[in-house]
């Protein structure tokens, strides 16, 4: 078994339903021949470095996989089939990976992922709690503050002096 990286421009114009579902479409392929879906990186819309298909602007998404090669000959034939796939180039990754280091690195980056959401839902709860202080606590700290911009500016004016 390999590891593959796939990098799909499409539509940019096409509603976000109809882009899922396209790529729905290739995680079903992905399993149907016997792969292991890893990552599904939305890049989002961006400006192509030339025209394809009278377009200047393309939707980027990256996949990641691992499978055999037939894996990757089924899912290029289906992308060239799709209308609104612009675009596709598969790259390979790693040659010899098991199905048990797959499903690691899938288990890795699904708790990484937890993480990072749980962190940042804490950090929003922070910001709120912030937001929630009175306006008369700030003006004190201000107030507090500004004896030590005295101190300094003191210090700054005697040591010209001298």
């Amino acid at each position: 078994m390999r590891k593959y990286e796939t990098v799909v421009i499409s539509d940019p114009d096409l509603q976000d339903q109809t882009r899922t579902e396209l790529f729905d479409k290739i995680r079903n392929i992905i399993a149907r021949e016997n792969g292991i879906f890893l990552d599904l990186d939305d890049w989002g819309s961006k400006k192509l470095a030339y025209e394809i298909r009278k377009k200047l602007r393309g939707h980027y998404a990256c996949l990641t996989y691992g499978g055999t090669g037939d894996l990757v000959k089924e899912l290029e034939r289906n992308l060239r089939l799709y209308d609104d796939v612009m675009k596709f180039m598969t790259i390979l990754i790693t040659h010899d990976v098991t199905a048990e280091s797959l499903a690691q690195e899938l288990q890795d980056a699904q708790a990484a992922k937890a993480a990072a959401e749980s962190a940042q839902a804490a950090s929003d709860g922070a910001e709120q709690a912030t937001e929630a202080e009175d306006d008369g606590t700030q003006v004190q700290k201000s107030e507090s503050d500004a004896p030590a911009a005295e101190t300094q500016t003191a210090k700054t004016v005697t040591d010209q002096e001298n």
